[in-house]
């Protein structure tokens, strides 16, 4: 990936690097959406997407994460984005976000979505807005 990252840091899609005890922890136990999360939903998670690490290059520690679902055609669904707190104002968040949508690009995808609570100034750097119609939109289940 071409994405520019701090020095010292890599970002992977190779599913055999993620520490999924890790990101388990990080999203079941502090991230508001998915608090109680079980492993096993987790990893079901995991298995049905595409999964981004970012990496600590010189002691090979995970330090954030991202999914993305996707059709690879026409559509893609962003989620549980998430930096751990210690290595949280680095830019890794932002340069995550960057790689998923150089990812992503060859597939020509007609939109990209995710739903935030908090990090709005993230995502609109990355080039997201807000629905421009989302009267539009529905969803079924909790929200």
């Amino acid at each position: 990936m071409t994405t520019e990252l701090p020095d010292g840091y890599e970002i992977s899609t190779d599913p055999a690097r993620l520490d999924v005890g890790l990101v388990h922890r990080w999203l079941s136990e502090d991230a508001y959406w998915a608090l109680g999360r079980s492993r096993q939903k987790q990893e079901d998670a995991i298995a049905g997407s595409v999964n981004f690490g970012v990496y600590d290059q010189a002691s090979g520690a995970q330090l954030a994460y991202a999914r993305v679902v996707t059709d690879r055609a026409t559509f893609a669904w962003l989620c549980d984005v998430y930096v751990d707190p210690g290595a949280r104002g680095k830019g890794l968040g932002g340069a995550l976000v960057e790689a998923v949508k150089e990812h992503l690009e060859p597939y020509g995808l007609r939109r990209i979505l995710l739903s935030t609570g908090d990090a709005h100034a993230v995502y609109a750097r990355a080039g997201f807005t807000p629905l421009d119609s989302p009267e539009k939109w529905m969803a079924f289940g909790r929200q």
